[in-house]
């Protein structure tokens, strides 16, 4: 019984929001033009369970480019109407189009002249009237059983604002370095860090030139702690590296005649490498496969900027 009334309320929900898309027309192009001419921050704000629905649409504009802040429509009567300036706009959420609460902040809302949006399921209301646009955001049916419980009108009043929020993300064309900007922490930020943000570099990065004796590479590898040195030619443009695998290797074939090599005859030429916006999920992706534990971060003519290592990456743990 449980898993049937589950299913119901999926089903009923899903109904509610594939309504909307078949609803939408040149009032949503207003309203997203409304919003994007706002010079101040979109004031979202609801009551009770819609109250709810706008904090966290107000969140997600803030989160893709569009300033946002929540006003609690009881607390604004009570000396938070002043959260409201000239230049803002306000994105109203009403069901019913005549909650008090709001109703009562609209002569605020026309002395300041800010554009008023609302998302409400009646269109007549007094909440619509006031609006310079009225989005329809009405559903059929709840999906509570005793179809009283907001559910399936506050699914399609969460899913306008998201798609007014992404809408605004294109036309202000933000993009995935604005995104991490926004996001530094967490696992969002950790997913849009670049290669550039990870790699030792300047003194943190292991080199040694092409006429290092072994001794000098095995001193660079070891007081840099990443298991390889990069080996560098005029102007630092990468020739290869030495790993400490390699150091073995030719220590077992040359035994004391290695200590005379130099870094260009024992070096491996045409090392893995990468550009420094490189995302560092995608580096870990490719050393994973690659099976090595670093790779080189270099510009477009092939100089050497740092070492991403991954040990580095794993600790985000990025998947």
């Amino acid at each position: 019984m449980s898993l049937e009334t589950a299913k119901r309320v999926l089903r009923i929900e899903a109904e509610a929001i594939q309504g909307l898309a078949a609803r939408l027309d040149a009032l949503f192009e207003l309203a997203l033009e409304t919003l994007l001419a706002c010079k101040g921050r979109v004031v979202v704000t609801g009551m009770g369970k819609s109250g709810l629905i706008g904090r966290k649409i107000s969140a997600t504009f803030s989160s893709t480019g569009t300033p946002s802040v929540f006003l609690h429509p009881a607390e604004a009567l009570h000396g938070d109407l002043g959260m409201m300036l000239s230049g803002d706009a306000v994105l109203a959420i009403s069901y019913s189009g005549d909650t008090e609460e709001i109703v009562a902040l609209v002569p605020t809302i026309k002395r300041l002249g800010l554009p008023l949006v609302t998302l409400t399921g009646h269109l007549k209301s007094t909440l619509a009237a006031a609006s310079a646009v009225a989005l329809d955001t009405a559903v059929r049916e709840e999906a509570c059983t005793l179809n009283l419980a907001p559910t399936a009108s506050t699914a399609a009043a969460m899913a306008m604002g998201d798609a007014l929020a992404i809408a605004l993300l294109e036309r202000r064309g933000f993009s995935q370095d604005d995104f991490a900007a926004l996001h530094p922490g967490g696992r969002l930020g950790k997913k849009l860090l670049r290669a550039r943000d990870l790699m030792h570099s300047g003194e943190a990065m292991p080199r040694v030139s092409l006429e290092a004796k072994i001794p000098e590479v095995i001193y660079e590898i070891s007081r840099r702690g990443l298991g390889m040195t990069t080996v560098l030619g005029a102007r630092g443009v990468l020739a290869g590296i030495v790993t400490d695998g390699d150091l073995r290797r030719l220590m077992e074939r040359r035994r004391g005649a290695a200590f005379e090599l130099s870094a260009k005859e024992c070096l491996t030429p045409q090392p893995v490498t990468i550009g420094p916006e490189e995302f560092a999920s995608a580096a870990l992706h490719l050393m994973e496969g690659r099976k090595i534990t670093s790779v080189i971060v270099v510009d477009g003519e092939r100089r050497a900027l740092g070492v991403l290592h991954v040990h580095d990456l794993w600790t985000l743990e990025l998947f």
